[in-house]
């Protein structure tokens, strides 16, 4: 593994603190949130919309 320089890794944290304020803000607010999870982005949160919405969304568009 790479040893990160002190100000890179000041930077990498000041990131990762940004990003889970961020999220929790969202999740308290009741919204879904998009993260990368095994190569792929994944929905997040209650209100995440589903696969198969998804799916019928798509279909509807290419029906009109």
């Amino acid at each position: 593994m790479t040893q990160l320089t002190p100000d890179t890794h000041e930077m990498l944290e000041s990131l990762r603190s940004a990003v889970a304020e961020t999220l929790e803000r969202k999740r308290r607010l009741g919204q879904y949130a998009v993260v990368w999870e095994n190569d792929r982005p994944v929905l997040i949160g209650d209100d995440a919309p589903t696969q198969q919405s998804d799916e019928q969304n798509r279909q509807d568009r290419e029906s009109h």
